[in-house]
């Protein structure tokens, strides 16, 4: 019989079999397991050997075992127990082992089939054991991304969740503040047609009161007194009422001086209690060291009046007023919150503190309206709160209300601290007798209302003055080219023609460089005030003013020596 040397079919088959499983451990990165669970022997696969890194391998299952990551080995053999116990087909787990070659740390898959005798008891485990430390990692560094984009979203949800309310409240303090200025606006140009208006009531008025005072003691005469006394008393309600508007709409010349507050408030105390009567008790906290602040002091002596009164009738029977100064520091925090922002800095602020009845969230919202009130009919205009805010804002401060319902009011005055050394002197008011007030120098009058002008024109001629008259800029200019006598304009700073009584005064200074200036508005714009405060060297007389107070004021401008 010869011996045929080719392999046989099986021991073909056997090969290729071998060869393939090779070759998915390699394709696949795995190794074969195997553990006889009676006798405790563990095969291994050479390519499990290579995943371990091991080129030696004793076949124990204890040995194997050891090759496990210690922190894993119990987990991993409770699971086998459990898995034994159940009678369960499968078992899958995971666990690190150190790698023999290197001493890394790997994470091993093993997926495998447990076979049972007839008993129930485990026999034989076989399966396929993966190298999965890469995938690990992946996980790890997805689920360290995931927590770290979930963090970053919840972040930038927060920040637009901040830049929108910003954004909302920022929408709202323009929305106030814009209302506040078209209100402004209104009620300025209300107040220069209605300051007019007024000049030519009181100028009226003044003369009816002259002439009744040389009629003959009648009762129709005492009737007439009566009546023109009213008739004055409603015309300088108004004259206050008009005033208030344009403290609100910012659009009131005024004077700014130096101002020890401490002094100020300490100088109208014994008045202010007066004002709050004897149910309500006045108290004063003014502490060294208050910085100067630069205001018109007759302006603020009016706001706090007003406060104080506002503070009066808020408290229904006993309760106490205080009033308190201190130097503060407003940080761009707080100035960037503001429905109009101030510039951060240093300011003096002044406090007044009532015990009354407070206001509410929508009371508060609106207590700096024009024309809004909580009080009863005829008890208020609803434009002391208005005409604080004005002044303040005018010169530069800020002004906050604080109250809660039950608990009081508390309004807070900021004005920018004031750095010089000029303290303020309350101006000695100088009173003119009617023979004083007379003159003969030659006065140009430029005024548009033509009732207003023939007004001015003619009391002024009763105080002896020669006086020319017209009712715009252009005219005016050819009259003074015309007349070289001429010793003072007087002339509104709101003229029709182009061009502005401020224009019109510079203009006829560079022709007559000794010429005197007397300006009069129903309200200022930018022509002589600006920032709040009257241009220097520039004098005034607000509308609506008296025969008597303009004759008063033409005389000190005429006499007012030129430094």
């Amino acid at each position: 019989m010869s011996f045929d040397p080719t392999p046989s079919r099986g021991a073909m088959l056997v090969q290729d079999a071998a060869e393939l499983l090779n070759l998915a451990q390699e394709a696949g990165q795995l190794g074969l397991f195997e553990w006889r669970v009676r006798i405790g022997t563990v095969r291994l696969s050479p390519k499990l050997m290579s995943l371990y890194g091991s080129t030696e391998f004793d076949g124990q299952y204890q040995s194997w075992l050891q090759c496990l990551f210690q922190e894993d080995v119990l987990r991993v053999t409770d699971e086998i127990d459990n898995a034994f116990a159940k009678g369960a087909r499968e078992w899958h787990t995971e666990f690190r082992i150190r790698r023999g070659s290197d001493n890394a740390l790997r994470w091993i898959e093993a997926r495998n089939i447990i076979s049972y005798d007839e008993r129930g008891k485990a026999t034989r485990v076989v399966g396929v054991h993966a190298d999965v430390t890469e995938r690990k990692r992946a996980l790890v560094q997805l689920r360290a991304f995931t927590e770290t984009l979930e963090e970053r979203v919840k972040e930038r949800t927060r920040q637009l969740e901040v830049e929108n309310e910003a954004r909302l409240k920022a929408e709202a303090l323009l929305r106030q503040a814009q209302k506040m200025e078209a209100v402004g606006q209104l009620t300025g140009g209300i107040a220069h047609d209605f300051n007019n208006l007024l000049t030519i009531v009181l100028g009226g008025l003044d003369t009816i009161g002259r002439q009744v005072q040389t009629m003959p003691a009648s009762s129709a005469v005492s009737r007439i007194g009566r009546a023109h006394h009213m008739a004055l008393q409603g015309a300088q309600r108004a004259v206050a009422l008009t005033n208030r508007l344009l403290a609100f709409s910012r659009q009131q010349p005024l004077a700014p001086k130096p101002i020890d507050a401490n002094k100020l408030v300490a100088s109208m105390t014994e008045f202010l209690q007066r004002t709050l009567g004897e149910t309500v008790a006045l108290e004063t906290v003014l502490p060294a060291g208050l910085w100067h602040t630069c205001a018109d002091p007759h302006e603020l002596e009016n706001v706090l009046l007003n406060l104080a009164l506002n503070a009066r009738d808020a408290i229904s029977n006993n309760g106490k007023v205080t009033i308190e100064t201190a130097n503060c520091y407003l940080d761009e925090s707080y100035v960037s919150n503001l429905q109009e922002p101030v510039a951060p800095g240093q300011y003096v602020m002044i406090a007044i503190a009532d015990t009354g009845t407070g206001m509410d969230k929508t009371t508060l919202e609106r207590a700096f309206e024009p024309f809004f009130t909580t009080k009863e009919t005829g008890k208020g205009t609803g434009l002391g709160l208005s005409q604080v805010y004005g002044f303040v804002r005018q010169s530069s401060g800020n002004v906050k209300i604080y109250s809660e319902v039950g608990e009081g009011t508390t309004v807070k005055i900021y004005l920018p601290r004031f750095r010089g050394d000029e303290e303020y002197r309350a101006d000695s008011e100088v009173t003119f007798e009617p023979a004083t007030i007379r003159g003969a120098e030659s006065i140009l009058v430029i005024e548009d209302d033509e009732t207003l002008r023939r007004y001015t024109v003619e009391f002024l001629n009763d105080f002896g003055y020669r006086v020319f008259d017209a009712p715009n800029g252009d005219v005016a200019l050819k009259i003074l080219q015309l007349e070289n006598d001429i010793d003072l304009l007087f002339t509104d700073v709101v003229i029709p023609g182009g061009i502005n009584g401020r224009q019109v005064a510079d203009e006829a200074k560079k022709r007559r460089p000794g010429l005197k200036v007397l300006f009069t508005t129903g309200y200022a714009r930018n022509a002589i005030v600006h920032h709040g405060r009257l241009d220097p060297g520039v004098e005034l007389i607000s509308k609506p003013y008296s025969p008597a107070e303009l004759g008063a004021k033409i005389r000190a401008v005429l006499d007012r020596i030129e430094k």
